[in-house]
């Protein structure tokens, strides 16, 4: 916190905005984790204080005060040791989830568009903002694919316990003669990446500059002199090229713009075919690669099988109830139950 001051005070701080806005940034989330921490400090205190007076009065209205005090600094000790779990280098983003079935047609769609609901009625509930970017209606019912944007924080840290395959078993209310099917759908979910994030470095090394004459108009200077510029960026092969400025620098300044914002450009792609190499590597949408079994029938009970954690209330959970399932799982709980049929 001490170093951050002292870069933060520096007469310099603001010559690079996106830089100092990273900055206080990291200030403001070691903040409110010191304020955090000083909180529980004093309630601790506070819990010993009343030991000490419930004992030597042999109160024990005080004593029972002490365990209701216990509860809660137990409670806000799980609460921020949680927080610190979310460390990760997006954990405090905003993503963008997508939606899809696996095989079986309407079955699987309308189970896809469950999961749609399930996961933003679960933003709803912890005030993040959602927008579907993309929507494919499913042939008879749900969904053939959607993806939506969640802006809030920690909003990734929070949904990257959903990412995986779900499954549903269910009395199928498409099958005339009443059956019990098994349907999969998978979720994914993506950090947002924020522009101040990539940092485009290009170094002198990786260029070939050529100047040649301008072969267009612009007057005797513009035609008779070097003065367009071609930049190639040797890594990628990129070439950028300017010739609408009388002046070489101008015109080099120029082409450096442009090829700046082509790596730019690039590095964008490269980072959505990772993510989509990353989609790629996921398990096959079926049998024995789900992350959490939802059934409602022949009993109800909703299993992660990550983390051993289960409910009761198949309802509830698919009303975006997940907390009960998202936190075991960032904190890494695993109960040792055996999986379901």
């Amino acid at each position: 916190m001490q170093e951050l001051d002292a870069r933060i005070s520096a007469p310099d701080f603001w010559d690079d905005p996106s830089g100092s806005q990273e900055i206080l940034k990291k200030r403001t989330v070691l903040e409110k984790l010191i304020s955090g921490w000083d909180s529980l400090n004093r309630q601790a205190g506070d819990i010993r204080v009343m030991i000490e007076l419930g004992e030597e009065a042999g109160d024990e209205e005080t004593l029972a005060e002490v365990h209701g005090m216990n509860e809660q600094l137990r409670l806000g000790v799980e609460a921020t040791e949680f927080q610190r779990m979310l460390s990760g280098t997006h954990d405090r983003n905003g993503c963008f989830v997508s939606v899809n079935p696996g095989a079986g047609g309407t079955e699987s769609q309308d189970w896809a568009g469950m999961l749609l609901r399930m996961l933003l009625r679960y933003c709803e509930k912890k005030g993040w903002k959602t927008v579907i970017t993309d929507y494919q209606d499913g042939e008879e019912a749900g969904l053939k694919s959607a993806t939506f944007s969640v802006s809030g924080e920690f909003a990734y840290g929070h949904l990257k316990a959903e990412a995986g395959v779900h499954r549903l078993v269910r009395l199928s209310p498409f099958d005339s003669n009443n059956r019990r099917h098994t349907s999969f759908a998978s979720v994914y979910v993506f950090p947002e990446i924020e522009e101040a994030e990539i940092d485009i470095k290009v170094s002198d090394s990786d260029l070939r500059i050529d100047t040649y004459r301008s072969s267009g108009s612009g007057g005797q200077h513009v035609n008779t002199t070097d003065s367009a510029v071609r930049i190639t960026h040797i890594p990628t092969g990129i070439v950028c090229a300017c010739q609408s400025e009388r002046s070489q620098i101008s015109n080099r300044a120029t082409a450096m713009k442009v090829l700046i914002s082509k790596l730019y450009e690039r590095e964008l792609e490269e980072r959505n075919a990772r993510a989509s190499d990353l989609a790629a590597d996921k398990k096959e949408i079926g049998w024995g690669s789900q992350i959490r079994s939802y059934v409602l029938h022949p009993y109800k009970m909703v299993k992660d099988l990550r983390t051993g954690v289960e409910s009761s209330t198949p309802d509830v959970v698919l009303d975006g109830e997940l907390e009960q399932f998202v936190i075991p799982f960032l904190m890494g709980v695993r109960r040792d139950v055996k999986d379901e049929e």
